[in-house]
């Protein structure tokens, strides 16, 4: 599952498929600005290795950061 601010965390969690190369593109609109996220995975809280932009987060990892438009 996809988790992040623009979800509330886990209260709006988007679903990802799994395929033969990986996990299919998730499309989102979403408004400019910077977006904190995760992935969720067989229940553990996973960071996105192709993600540059790290900040510390307040359980002591980190939340991915992507810049919208």
């Amino acid at each position: 599952m996809l988790v992040g601010e623009f979800t509330e965390w886990q209260q709006m969690a988007l679903p990802m498929e799994k395929g033969n190369d990986g996990f299919g593109p998730l499309l989102l609109k979403l408004p400019a600005g910077k977006h904190s996220y995760l992935f969720i995975v067989d229940g553990q809280w996973c960071e996105d290795p192709e993600c540059t932009v790290r900040v510390p987060n307040p359980f002591g990892g980190f939340d991915m950061v992507r810049q919208v438009g």
